[in-house]
């Protein structure tokens, strides 16, 4: 009896070894899956995602949804197996999602940075596309600067050399036109008053040879009316294409998803370029499961999307918000659009 009692226990003893080491043990991995999707033309805690005050507001219907991926971290060995196996998760290096160089703290304040940043550019972006004016402001002014003495931060550009500046590219390619050295009239407003000043351009510290005038321009919106977004606790940027959508269909007539369900997902810039992101086969699954039909896909992320499209989900190529909302307008009609495949 001892002895098969001590074979036995020979026996389990690895087995409960492997247990613990199993469920405690924490692997360098985290898990990444489908996340929460939201729709833009809708509320979340009582409140309209994209709220627009103070102009007519054209009435919505139907889902234009920006897409999120869950992330799971403190993984341990049985955790990473099951999520491995499961199909519906992915593992990825821990230090992809969280660089080793950086706080927990540090990576969450950049990630909201991002995720404001996207909202400032989703308005510009829309705003420019349905022809609202704006404006290009000073936003801060390099303490050593050739612009140092003249410029105020709020100040609003208006020229560079007789040259009128409307947006952030023009200001940078209009000072990057001269050499350093040149001096350059620059007319802008500061409390209501027009005013010129003359400034010596620097040599700007990544090309000697360009211009520089040391202040970081800013474009804002000239509308009589504001517009917030209301998502608390997302971070990044790639909900750009979907806020600028929703700006979009509740600012002019008409309907950009004919009463469905899309969703999508892409970073924006103020001129309305569409840029990448990670994670889209779980944002698509995320899509396909709350009722999408039709998913909107930046450019570069074709390749991988194709190649994990769930059943019943259409793919619609991006490049620019001009692009989205052709392709929606064509599919409403009954024409086709740019796909994916």
């Amino acid at each position: 009896m001892n002895r098969r009692i001590a074979t036995l226990l020979a026996a389990l003893i690895p087995v409960v070894a492997l247990g613990v080491l199993g469920s405690t043990v924490a692997v360098p991995y985290a898990a990444l899956g489908p996340g929460p999707t939201f729709n833009t033309l809708g509320e979340v805690d009582g409140k309209p995602v994209v709220d627009i005050q103070g102009t007519e507001v054209d009435p919505t219907t139907g889902n234009l949804n920006m897409t999120t991926v869950s992330v799971q971290d403190g993984l341990t060995i049985f955790d990473a197996l099951a999520f491995w196996a499961s199909g519906r998760k992915g593992l990825v290096p821990r230090s992809e999602v969280y660089p080793p160089e950086k706080s927990r703290e540090e990576i969450d304040e950049s990630n909201q940075a991002d995720f404001a940043r996207s909202e400032e550019n989703a308005e510009l972006a829309a705003l420019r596309f349905l022809d609202y004016p704006t404006t290009v402001k000073v936003e801060s002014v390099g303490v050593d600067g050739p612009a140092k003495d003249v410029l105020q931060p709020g100040d609003e550009l208006i020229s560079v050399n007789n040259v009128a500046v409307d947006s952030v590219t023009a200001v940078q390619e209009a000072v990057s036109a001269a050499s350093p050295g040149t001096a350059v009239d620059i007319r802008y407003r500061r409390d209501g008053a027009e005013n010129t000043a003359t400034i010596t351009l620097g040599a700007r510290p990544d090309n000697a040879e360009k211009g520089y005038l040391g202040i970081t321009p800013v474009e804002e919106p000239d509308v009589p009316f504001t517009i917030a977004f209301n998502l608390a606790d997302i971070g990044g940027p790639s909900a750009g294409l979907m806020f600028s959508l929703a700006v979009v269909d509740k600012l002019s007539p008409g309907e950009l998803n004919g009463g469905g369900f899309v969703a999508g997902t892409g970073t924006i810039d103020a001129a309305g370029e569409v840029g990448p992101i990670g994670g889209i086969p779980y944002k698509m699954v995320a899509a396909q499961e709350a009722g999408a039909t039709t998913f909107l896909v930046p450019e570069k992320n074709c390749d991988e999307a194709r190649q994990h499209t769930p059943d019943g989900l259409r793919l619609v190529k991006v490049v620019t918000l001009d692009d989205a909302v052709q392709s929606l307008n064509a599919l409403n009609s009954g024409g086709d659009a740019p796909s994916c495949g």
